[in-house]
């Protein structure tokens, strides 16, 4: 009896501590988003894939035609096109999932005021945490699955492990999303929004995307392996000719802890925010 009474307590206890914050009901935010992205967004989502795909026969052809063969990981020889398309690859993940989290939610939140409707339902902020992120994970998916078949096509696979990439570049996408999304939720004006495109331009110059990172001096060098989009650039490029070393777990629990802090920190802002 008493055992009954306590375990009662313990599970009304865990309810008022958790139910505000997630009914285990993401599935609802993901079917409104896929239902609003079916209806009228899919040329957004579809234009994001072709920027890459564009830089790489660019730079890849038109300059792996004076560049030549580079050093790719372990020092193997390999040609521009194969060096640099993991990288894009990397990229293509980061802007998907970043444009995504942030101005699709900054405009949900200021404008459409979607997240407090949903919240005025049994929804908490964990569920519309998740259901946004699942969304930018499905659309960084989609433009991996189909960035690798390019370069298939393009003869730039030369290994199974290869195909690992595409689960690479999820993990990047989710890092991007969940840290992205948790700073939107500080975003008030335009103006403040335009800090994250200022951020992400220098991660894409200068995260060894076209050149390696010897390139530079020590003390950007340092720099430059702060910012996560050159853990993602190192991981899929290892990754494409399946040559790992002990940097390889580093660069993948970078994004674990990046990923577990922004979610975080989104669910504790969105409970902040509308759940006064």
């Amino acid at each position: 009896m008493s055992w009954t009474i306590r375990q009662g307590a313990t599970e009304d206890a865990r309810n008022r501590t958790f139910g505000p914050l997630y009914s285990r009901n993401a599935r609802a935010v993901i079917s409104r988003g896929l239902k609003a992205t079916l209806g009228g967004h899919w040329l957004v989502m579809l234009s994001g894939f072709f920027e890459p795909v564009l830089f790489l026969v660019s730079m890849g052809v038109g300059m792996g035609a004076i560049v030549g063969a580079v050093e790719g990981p372990g020092g193997t020889p390999i040609s521009y096109a194969a060096y640099i398309a993991p990288a894009l690859l990397a990229v293509s993940a980061m802007n998907g999932a970043v444009y995504d989290s942030t101005w699709n939610v900054f405009f949900k939140m200021h404008f459409g005021k979607l997240y407090q409707g949903m919240l005025y339902t049994s929804l908490g902020p964990l569920d519309i945490a998740l259901g946004e992120i699942f969304l930018a994970l499905l659309r960084g998916m989609l433009y991996a699955a189909g960035f690798t078949a390019v370069m298939g096509m393009m003869g730039l696979i030369t290994t199974p492990w290869a195909l690992l990439m595409i689960p690479g570049s999820v993990l990047i996408a989710f890092g991007f999303a969940s840290i992205g999304m948790a700073i939107t939720s500080f975003m008030k004006t335009f103006q403040q929004m335009d800090w994250i495109t200022f951020m992400m331009l220098p991660m894409f110059l200068f995260s060894a995307t076209f050149y390696p990172l010897s390139v530079y001096p020590q003390y950007i060098q340092w720099l430059i392996q702060a910012m996560p989009l050159w853990h993602g650039v190192e991981l899929l490029r290892q990754i494409s000719v399946g040559t790992f070393t002990a940097a390889t777990p580093l660069h993948i629990g970078y994004y674990l802890v990046m990923t577990a802090a922004g979610m975080l920190l989104t669910t504790m802002r969105l409970r902040q925010l509308f759940l006064k």
